[in-house]
C-alpha cells in the first residue's frame, strides 16, 4: 500500500492509505468527511444515551443539552424531540450540511460574533444550533452554559496533548446542576494508537478530578471485529457521569 509514496517522519499510513499523524489536525478530520471516511459516525440512536439520558435530566424537562464534535449524529435531532434545546460543535461544514438534509429539516445560516468565520445553522423552530467552529474556539460566552453534556466520539477523538485544554472548555461551560454523561473506551495503546484514544480510568480521574465529581455508571466489553481488524483482542466501553463539585465538597476537600 505504500508503494511508491514518500512518508515522511513521524507519519503513518491510515487504513484508506492516506497520510496520518497520530495527533489529528483540524484538516485531517475535515478531510475525512470529505472522503466519507467516517467509520466513527453511528447510524442509529446512541443506545448508552437512551439508556441513560434519565440519569442526565434528573427529574427535569426541555434542559439545554451539549454536543462536542457533533458530527450529522442521530442524537441531536432525538434529543430535540424530548422537548430540549440541543447545541452542538463541529469543524465539517459537510457534516452539518448533511446532518439537516438527511433529517430532513429546515435551518437558517448565520455568522457567530466572537469567532471570525465561523457559522451557525439554526433549525426552523430553534431547538437544534450547530456551530461550524474549531473546538477551541469555543466558550460560553457565544452559547451559554448547559444543563447536560453527551460526549460520545468526544474525548477520545481529542488528541492527548490538547486533552487538558479540552475539559478545561468542557468544564466551563457546565451550569450548576450540568450532568455530563462521557463515553470513553480503553485498550492496549502497544497494539493499536487511535483515535479513537484509550482512556484510562486514571486519566479520566486526572483530568477531572479537581472540578469534578466523577461515577464511573459502566463497564462493558465492545470488543467487535472492527477493533480485531485494529489488533486488538480487548477493548472496553466506560461510561462516567460526571457533575461539579459542590462548595460544600469544596470546603471539605480543604479541611
Amino acid at each position: 500500500m505504500s508503494a511508491g509514496i514518500d512518508i515522511p517522519e513521524g507519519k503513518r499510513l491510515n487504513k484508506y492509505g492516506d497520510l496520518e499523524n497520530i495527533e489529528m489536525t483540524v484538516e485531517d478530520w475535515m478531510t475525512r468527511w470529505e472522503k466519507k471516511h467516517i467509520g466513527f459516525h453511528a447510524k442509529e440512536i446512541h443506545k448508552i444515551l437512551q439508556k441513560y439520558l434519565d440519569t442526565i435530566l434528573n427529574g427535569r424537562k426541555e434542559i439545554r443539552i451539549f454536543i462536542p464534535l457533533c458530527g450529522k449524529s442521530l442524537d441531536i435531532k432525538w434529543l430535540a424531540e424530548q422537548g430540549h434545546t440541543v447545541v452542538g460543535v463541529e469543524v465539517s461544514k459537510i457534516a452539518i450540511k448533511e446532518f439537516f438534509a438527511e433529517q430532513n429539516l429546515s435551518y437558517t445560516q448565520g455568522s457567530v460574533p466572537g469567532i471570525p468565520g465561523a457559522e451557525v445553522f439554526t433549525s426552523s423552530d430553534g431547538c437544534i444550533s450547530l456551530f461550524n467552529c474549531n473546538m477551541f474556539d469555543f466558550s460560553s460566552a457565544i452559547a451559554g452554559k448547559f444543563d447536560g453534556i453527551w460526549d460520545r466520539g468526544s474525548l477520545v477523538a481529542i488528541n492527548p496533548s490538547d486533552k487538558k485544554r479540552y475539559v478545561e472548555l468542557i468544564v466551563n461551560l457546565m451550569a450548576k446542576g450540568c450532568n455530563y454523561l462521557l463515553d470513553t473506551f480503553t485498550y492496549d495503546e502497544d497494539k493499536y494508537v487511535g483515535p479513537p484514544f484509550s482512556v484510562p480510568e486514571l486519566v479520566i480521574e486526572d483530568l477531572y478530578g479537581q472540578s469534578c465529581n466523577i461515577q464511573l455508571i459502566q463497564s462493558s466489553d465492545a470488543l467487535t471485529d472492527k477493533q480485531r481488524l485494529w489488533g486488538l483482542d480487548s477493548f472496553t466501553e466506560h461510561i462516567y457521569l460526571i457533575t461539579l463539585k459542590t462548595d460544600t465538597d469544596s470546603c471539605a476537600l480543604m479541611h
